[in-house]
């Protein structure tokens, strides 16, 4: 059997926003949100089926589509598709651009779902209690799913700097002169995200 897709689109007029043209001092945004589908993927590869938000990001994504445009309107400099994972998608815009990007953790937070889902997963109580310290025990694997999980397709774009963004697109980061991807200023340790062609 083969399945063959066709998509087709137009620019209505913009010139295409690459992954080519991000700048030191350019400020890192996303829109959308990150890390959902893979802890759906993780709560369904566990037997689980809740929270059911999460499931659902992974069966269904939703795209923020109008972002892109307006993300062009708005004089982005590079803009990407989140779906091989955060650190992966912007490792391929430092390497297209020649740039360093510095992601803010603190900027990404897990939030509560993520947290709950990490507890289902990894163990802990199930029951919406969490023994003193265990949300942040387990803000390591929410975090991770926030950094490499891919698959819910948000937009992460660098714009000039001192551009204001509206309040879908959240600062996570900066660009800087250098190469590669850091978070927090440091290397991340492990798989950044979905390799197409492991070694």
């Amino acid at each position: 059997m083969l399945l063959a897709i066709t998509g087709l689109g137009d620019l209505a007029g913009r010139a295409p926003v690459l992954r080519s043209g991000a700048r030191p001092g350019d400020l890192v945004a996303v829109a959308g949100r990150l890390g959902r589908a893979a802890a759906g993927l993780a709560l369904l590869s566990a037997g689980r089926t809740e929270p059911a938000v999460l499931v659902e990001a992974q069966r269904r994504p939703q795209p923020p589509y109008d972002a892109g445009p307006q993300a062009a309107d708005l004089g982005a400099t590079a803009m990407i598709d989140v779906s091989d994972g955060l650190l992966a998608d912007l490792g391929h815009v430092a390497e297209a651009s020649g740039v360093l990007i510095d992601v803010s953790s603190d900027r990404l937070a897990p939030g509560l779902a993520l947290l709950a889902a990490a507890r289902t997963v990894y163990g802990g109580r199930t029951d919406g209690g969490s023994p003193p310290g265990q949300h942040e025990a387990l803000a390591p694997q929410a975090i991770d799913w926030v950094l490499t999980g891919g698959e819910d397709h948000a937009l992460v774009a660098t714009f000039p700097p001192g551009t204001a963004l509206p309040t879908r697109w959240t600062v996570i980061g900066e660009v800087r002169v250098g190469t590669g991807v850091l978070v927090d200023g440091q290397p991340h340790t492990g798989p950044a995200g979905w390799d197409h062609f492991p070694g």
